[in-house]
């Protein structure tokens, strides 16, 4: 899974606010009915089967029931066009994923 710099930096400060620096944040990935892709995140201690990753300085849990659906997905943090700023995920392995436009 890529995590990019803004998601990063964005985890790292939710982490500060929330009392959180000692805990990883678990992404988890679940098939909906329809094949689309559910995502969940939350700060969570490390399990046993745990993969983790440091990206720019943000610690990330996967479980392995979340490891094949993520594989291929980034993490990105944007400003949407209503000027609020989220997380969001881009995954190919989703059927609802459509690659972001390019800004001329």
């Amino acid at each position: 899974m890529k995590i990019t710099e803004a998601a990063a930096k964005q985890i790292v400060h939710s982490a500060k606010q929330s009392d959180a620096l000692k805990m990883g944040l678990r992404i988890a990935a679940r098939r909906m009915p329809d094949g689309g892709i559910d995502y969940a995140m939350g700060f969570d201690d490390k399990q046993d089967a745990d993969s983790t990753y440091n990206k720019f300085g943000a610690q990330i849990l996967i479980a392995p029931t979340s490891a094949d659906l993520l594989a291929r997905a980034t993490l990105d943090y944007v400003t949407l066009d209503s000027g609020e700023r989220e997380f969001v995920f881009l995954n190919p392995l989703d059927p609802n994923y459509s690659p972001p436009k390019q800004q001329d």
